[in-house]
């Protein structure tokens, strides 16, 4: 019996899905959330897709989503130009955080009591969640606008900018510690505390760094413009996806492709591994979140192993 990647595909979006975040591994499961150009983030169940809620409140294309460990907390960033704090078990927003232009990304810190945003005003701020009125710790050093920013550590954030370079920046002195240079725009970051590496994208490019010395550790060509990809914990393989709308697994160690899967009907925008790595999340402009299994044909979630070429154990869509 052969067996070929079914995708879950999570419908409800009605423009691009720009970005996702994961929460970590709960007591209920885990969660997945979606930033989206309509405006409408939406939360769901992590190992099926099936929607939970929708976070309504922003006037503009939602750029960047974060949600912290327990999934109890979510964040937005918006091109209304501002981040708002959601309790995501009700839906209700806790907080606006007003910017004076399009706010690209959010992240909480390992502890979920801060959170960083970057924007298109090329600053970086640090919001204090238990005093959210007070003024926020400003980083200012990129020359266009800002991508991502992530947490390293509680006191290391590490950004990406169009202005082709990757900084880390040191939380307690508002300082930049580092910077590296690109010969194209970083179009994604993921920060792996556990593996200490920086995982990046850049033109056909992903690469892997030490995060603690800033080192190379090794870089892979991909057949078409990359825009996000994920390592899998266990640093045996990674995902990517970009241009050309397919989903790619190489294997860490020699490069070598294992699979490439075109479900999407628009380029990839964003990949992410899911925090028990049985499963990868990818975002198109096609408008869907889609769900792939790491391990094809392993009895998970929705997943059953599927006969081909016959179509009749296709999993059902998760309707948004």
């Amino acid at each position: 019996m052969s067996v070929r990647q079914t995708p879950l595909t999570c419908h409800g979006h009605t423009r691009p899905v720009v970005h996702l975040a994961f929460s970590g591994i709960t007591d209920k499961g885990y969660y997945v959330m979606s930033a989206c150009k309509d405006g409408k983030p939406m939360l769901r169940y992590g190992d099926t897709g099936d929607w939970i809620g929708t976070f309504e409140g922003h006037k503009g294309a939602v750029w960047g989503v974060a949600l912290n460990y327990d999934g109890t907390r979510a964040a937005t960033g918006a091109a209304d130009f501002s981040a708002k704090i959601w309790d995501a078990r009700s839906g209700h927003e806790e907080h606006a955080f007003q910017h004076n232009h399009i706010v690209k990304s959010v992240a909480f810190n390992p502890q979920g009591n801060l959170l960083v945003t970057g924007s298109n005003e090329k600053i970086i701020r640090i919001f204090d969640l238990q005093r959210p009125d007070a003024e926020p710790a400003k980083m200012m050093g990129h020359e266009s606008n800002l991508r991502h920013c992530e947490f390293y550590t509680e006191n290391i954030i590490v950004s990406c900018s169009d202005d082709k370079t990757i900084r880390l920046w040191d939380v307690t002195s508002a300082q930049e510690i580092r910077k590296l240079e690109f010969p194209n725009i970083v179009s994604d970051i993921e920060v792996s505390t556990q593996n200490r590496l920086l995982t990046l994208t850049h033109g056909n490019t992903v690469a892997f760094w030490n995060l603690d010395n800033l080192s190379l550790i090794k870089e892979f060509e991909v057949p078409t413009q990359i825009h996000s990809a994920s390592l899998k914990p266990d640093k045996s393989i990674f995902v990517c996806g970009g241009e050309d709308f397919k989903l790619y697994k190489y294997d860490f160690d020699t490069g070598i492709e294992l699979e490439a899967f075109k479900g999407h009907f628009g380029p990839v925008h964003c990949v992410r591994f899911s925090p028990d790595a049985e499963l990868y999340a990818s975002g198109s402009e096609d408008g869907t979140l889609r769900l792939w299994q790491t391990t094809v044909g392993k009895n998970y979630g929705l997943w059953k192993c599927v006969q081909a070429p016959s179509d009749l154990d296709k999993p059902g869509d998760a309707e948004g």
